[in-house]
């Protein structure tokens, strides 16, 4: 096994956009149909090791030569639902991202500008020929952003507690964790498994949930960042078919977090509590809701800074 097979987990969050086949073109539809009859398919810790080895030559591929046709499956009302990963967009995108992240000289030393100017160029020229295109995955780091709760309700939460490494014959089969591949952490060597804290809802609740939080905000206060960022989710939302399922996925914050603390989170039925008192006009008791959760999510960030 190589270095980078053996290595899971950077500490990220996930909001997921799984469609029906019906929303694919052919020939594509054709390859995700195929493609969701196979017995296993590779989960989010795959696709992990994948992009760390790319990291590993000198110079590092900070993006796939070619598109990925993986994806992950679920199913919604006994329909199956497909997510492409598009490894090689999301790359593009979290390139973008970094800059003003870092300073120049450490960007310069992760990625040499050389590799960098040379990206953005494959991404424009892509872009050119692909204007419509948008990922079926969003990545945060060290936190799940709080307007990403506006989309689910508390009984849109999945939980499942880890287990600690055992023997043969106890709890030896793992379990399932987002899109129906094995949890985080899983291994095949009964090495135990990481806990899975997951919500999913339809497509038609989740762009309910977010117009009536858009609402609630523009009609008590003035616009800021959660208004703001509200918005771009929906406008995200909008580019996919109406019967999509929306996952919200902490993803590899489960093991940088006690399962304590995972266990007790209902930071999706938080935020609504804030979003039902501005609709009652009761401004103190949103304010008090919103910083609780707030709070609690500065400290998740704050690790990121922690030896």
């Amino acid at each position: 096994m190589s270095v980078a097979s053996s290595v899971l987990i950077p500490y990220a969050s996930y909001l997921r956009v799984y469609e029906p086949l019906a929303a694919f073109p052919e020939p594509e539809r054709t390859h995700w149909a195929r493609y969701a009859r196979l017995p296993r398919t590779p989960g989010a810790q795959e696709e992990l090791r994948r992009s760390l080895a790319d990291l590993l030559p000198v110079p590092p591929v900070p993006v796939p030569v070619h598109e990925s046709g993986e994806a992950f499956v679920a199913r919604l009302d006994g329909v199956v639902v497909v997510c492409p990963w598009r490894t090689r967009l999301r790359g593009w995108l979290a390139l973008q991202e970094l800059d003003g992240q870092f300073p120049e000289p450490v960007l310069d030393a992760m990625l040499p500008p050389v590799v960098r100017l040379q990206v953005a160029s494959d991404y424009e020229r892509w872009l050119s020929r692909n204007p419509d295109a948008r990922p079926w995955i969003r990545t945060a780091v060290w936190q799940v952003p709080l307007r990403w709760f506006a989309l689910f309700g508390d009984e849109d939460r999945e939980y499942e507690p880890g287990e600690r490494p055992s023997g043969a014959g106890a709890g030896g089969a793992g379990g399932e964790g987002a899109a129906g591949e094995p949890a985080a952490g899983a291994g095949a060597d009964g090495a135990g498994r990481a806990p899975v804290l997951r919500y999913r809802t339809t497509m038609a609740q989740a762009r309910r949930r977010l117009a009536r939080a858009l609402r609630a905000l523009r009609e008590s206060i003035d616009d800021g960042p959660m208004t703001e960022g509200l918005i771009e989710v929906g406008r995200w939302l909008e580019e996919f078919h109406p019967r999509a399922l929306v996952e919200l996925d902490f993803g590899g914050l489960v093991h940088a977090l006690p399962e304590e603390w995972l266990a007790a989170d209902r930071s999706a039925a938080q935020l609504a509590e804030g979003i039902a008192a501005l609709r009652a006009g009761d401004g103190e008791r949103a304010s008090e809701a919103y910083g609780r959760l707030a709070e609690r999510w500065r400290t998740v960030r704050d690790l990121r800074f922690a030896n």
